[in-house]
């Protein structure tokens, strides 16, 4: 299910009673599309989520974590002006559509009282953040800007008239008289999805495909059909997540085409677990598009690298023919003409066996000759350091690749850990800080397993080698992914019960390139029997007696070790 104007509804009422004469302590713009308001309400720090995201557009109260830039967003700074400090006087629907309107009172400079709005639409691509003046109904900033070059049929930009998006003409199904949805619903020439889209407002494709089921399934009750789906979504919620032909989606309610559904206690949690994942992609592709990049380049740049060095390789199997090729030239000097571009000499090294020598027709035979010794030598020399070459270039596209995969598993927070390796590692300049401070390097995640057993997982290499190297204790366990990229897990027990084992395992399976496989290998050793060769790559080790463990990571499992507090 979209975010549509009935599940807006749902959610309004689910914010109304959690948030309303709340006061904002803190504002935040984490990402380019999103605030996040933390509200204080009944005891308790609430974090609202307004997302105005072309793809994810919501809004929620969320327990996902976020980590906020540097330097804050103009617009984040507006908000700060105008409503930190302020009460949550009202929450609005607009209609049955995706507009949302929060009502705020703050005492200005002067000591009034101030009416400000802001204004969430949800509108796919076109979502915004509206900050306005109520008493003066002008837009004092927005999260995008949008000029009359871009749409004739407003402007969004500080100081314009706010105008409302345009109004839909279908029938609010909240409102709509008996008598105009039963007839609506009777004359009907097929009561589908589109046919109910087309005649009320804010319905979604799969919530009206959902109520057309219903009703179609009762043809002789419809009206008590459709009394009790709008009464349940306003009092009754039952927030699901479910599959429809094998593809997920969400609903307020327990929707009965869904197949395996999941029950949720509260809308806001329903979507954390619907958009967690999604989300957290999309922002770490924003933070982290240049790192991927420039790594992407590094492991082109190693790929041609290793792939000439390959080429030497082969080429000095080659490098025998050459001398021999000189020495045939040197004994038969007489017998090579002045000017050919080959000739043809009996192989005293095959049974004189006649074989073709190219020569160059510029150069005398004498120095065709030693043209062919000078590539001998050449070869020659190039095999003594080619292997090493060779090794290196794997060693270090093994390296990016491990880099890689991080980026790919990572969470937003973990974009500047990486970012700090690269650094460390000499593939990114540091940025000159303004502040002189110096920034303590990131640690290990910390989990706990069932029984209490502290396990950690190192988020980059630099992590890696710290916490295998030098915070493990000998006795301690090591687990790793099997010859795949991904983290270092410690379990900081010499004698760890099985499922301790098989939860670190589904630690090391899930913080690697594999977290989506089933039956994933992970390797786990006593810390005394891994060893870092000398000059290699961070997060780079060799170990010995090691035994296999076959997990399939759950994120369920990981979320409930990550809040267990080690009782």
């Amino acid at each position: 299910m979209s975010f549509d104007g009935v599940f807006t509804h749902a959610m309004v009422n689910e914010l109304r009673t959690v948030l309303l004469s709340g006061r904002i302590s803190k504002i935040h713009q984490p990402y380019e599309n999103e605030v996040v308001l933390v509200i204080r309400s009944q005891a308790k720090n609430h974090r609202l989520l307004l997302s105005a995201h072309p793809s994810y557009a919501r809004v929620q109260l969320t327990e996902i974590a976020y980590q906020n830039p540097d330097t804050p967003p103009n617009f984040a700074m507006m908000l700060r002006k105008h409503l930190e400090g302020a009460i949550l006087e009202d929450i609005q629907q607009i209609e049955n559509d995706r507009v949302i309107h929060f009502t705020f009172t703050k005492r200005n400079e002067l000591g009034d009282l101030q009416d400000i709005e802001l204004i969430v639409e949800l509108m796919g691509r076109h979502s915004t953040i509206i900050l306005l003046n109520s008493e003066t109904g002008k837009i004092l900033d927005a999260i995008k800007h949008v000029g009359h070059s871009q749409n004739t049929y407003r402007t969004i930009l500080p100081g314009s008239d706010y105008i409302t998006p345009p109004k839909q003409d279908q029938q609010n199904p909240f409102t709509a008289t008996k008598e105009s949805v039963f007839h609506l619903l009777s004359t009907a020439e097929e009561l589908n999805g589109k046919y109910l889209q087309q005649q009320f407002q804010g319905l979604g494709r799969d919530t009206a495909e959902e109520l057309a089921y219903r009703l179609n399934h009762n043809p002789n009750d419809k009206m008590t059909v459709w009394q009790s789906f709008w009464q349940d979504i306003t009092s009754n919620l039952q927030p699901t997540l479910g599959l429809k032909n094998d593809k997920e989606f969400f609903a307020p309610l327990l929707f009965e085409t869904f197949d395996k559904p999941v029950a949720y206690p509260t809308l806001s949690l329903l979507l954390d677990a619907f958009y967690g994942e999604k989300a957290e992609k999309d922002r770490v592709k924003q933070l982290g598009n240049d790192l991927i990049r420039r790594v992407e380049n590094e492991i082109k740049r190693n790929q041609t690298k290793l792939e000439k060095r390959q080429k030497t390789l082969k080429d000095s199997e080659n490098a025998e023919e050459f001398r021999r090729d000189g020495e045939l030239l040197t004994t038969f000097m007489t017998q090579v003409p002045r000017g050919a571009e080959s000739v043809d000499l009996a192989n005293y090294y095959d049974e004189d066996q006649m074989i073709t020598i190219r020569l160059n027709p510029a150069l005398t035979p004498n120095q065709n000759a030693q043209k062919y010794f000078q590539r001998y030598q050449k070869l020659k020399n190039a095999v003594k350091l080619i292997y090493k070459q060779i090794d290196e270039a794997k060693e270090e596209l093994a390296y990016l690749e491990s880099i890689l995969a991080q980026l790919e598993i990572a969470g937003p927070m973990d974009i500047e850990v990486i970012k700090e390796e690269l650094v460390a590692s000499g593939y990114l300049k540091k940025k000159k800080s303004k502040k002189n401070r110096k920034q303590a390097p990131s640690q290990p995640e910390i989990f706990y397993a069932s029984d209490g057993t502290q396990i950690l997982v190192g988020k980059n290499n630099l992590q890696n080698d710290q916490l295998t190297l030098k915070k493990a204790r000998k006795t301690d366990i090591w687990l790793h992914a099997k010859n795949i990229p991904g983290s270092h897990v410690i379990i900081k027990d010499d004698d760890p019960s099985d499922e301790t084992l098989l939860e670190a395992a589904e630690l090391a399976a899930y913080f690697s390139k594999f977290r989506h496989s089933a039956q994933v290998p992970v390797d786990y050793v006593a810390v005394k029997h891994v060893h870092k060769p000398n000059g290699a790559k961070p997060g780079f080790v060799i170990y010995e007696n090691q035994k296999t463990l076959y997990v399939t990571p759950e994120e369920q499992t990981i979320e409930e070790l990550k809040k267990n507090q080690g009782n």
